[in-house]
């Protein structure tokens, strides 16, 4: 899993800079750095596929598939968490990833409640009118769309699920395994593009590649060993 209910959720957490070891999974470890949002829903993105490529079962939690962020804002007058007044305000708690979901509309609250309903126990952000399932179901690079690539792709394909991994040399900044009988998974976390392996084609990659081919940084690529190479591909 990436997320749960008790956590930051991955888009606002991988949009600070990166520990050396795992942490930051509250909000008071998160508000104090700079946050660059269009980097974490990239590396979310990569982080996605990296999920899905892993052998076992996948926990999707809510909003995972629409890329939303943490709500970082709440007044405080609507913090339902008990960890808010157990600490004596001194955590915000975790009601910033139970925002309710935003399916369709332009405001809040983004048809999660018919109209004249009371207004959901928790505000929506306005600036998730272009994060809801209707705004991103018609256009084919959203993350709602990656994860439904990606999940039909791992129901279709014989290597995912449950099976073995093979790890294999991997670049500098990179992570590379395979699953038998034809599948390679290629993650790209530092700044230098590494070109893909010899031989491969591209079946689903996070993101853009570079011009010539190659993988840039914080993009995961899914990769077939079947068929000659088609750099450009994806």
């Amino acid at each position: 899993m990436l997320s749960n209910h008790d956590v930051v959720r991955e888009v606002s957490r991988l949009a600070r800079p990166q520990p050396d070891r795992p942490g930051r999974l509250w909000l008071e470890d998160l508000l104090a750095l700079p946050a660059d949002f269009d980097l974490g829903t990239r590396r979310a993105r990569a982080a996605a596929l990296l999920m899905f490529a892993l052998p076992g079962g996948a926990y999707v939690y809510q909003g995972e598939e629409l890329g939303l962020p943490e709500v970082e804002d709440l007044p405080d007058g609507v913090r339902q968490d008990p960890v808010f007044e157990q600490t004596g305000r001194a955590r915000r708690g975790r009601d910033g990833c139970r925002v309710p979901l935003p399916w369709s509309g332009g405001e809040p609250p983004y048809g999660f409640s018919p109209a004249g309903a009371d207004a959901p126990w928790l505000p929506q952000p306005a600036t998730w009118a272009c994060l809801t399932a209707a705004a991103q179901d018609g256009h084919p690079d959203s993350m709602l769309n990656l994860y439904r690539r990606a999940l039909r792709l791992r129901r279709k394909l014989p290597a995912l699920g449950d099976g073995r991994v093979e790890w294999l040399p991997s670049p500098a900044g990179g992570l590379v395994f395979a699953r038998p009988p034809d599948f390679l998974c290629l993650v790209k976390v530092s700044a230098d593009p590494i070109a893909l392996p010899a031989r491969t084609t591209t079946v689903l990659a996070s993101g853009p590649l570079a011009a010539d081919g190659r993988v840039p940084a914080d993009t995961t690529v899914w990769l077939s060993a079947a068929a000659p190479a088609s750099p450009g591909g994806r």
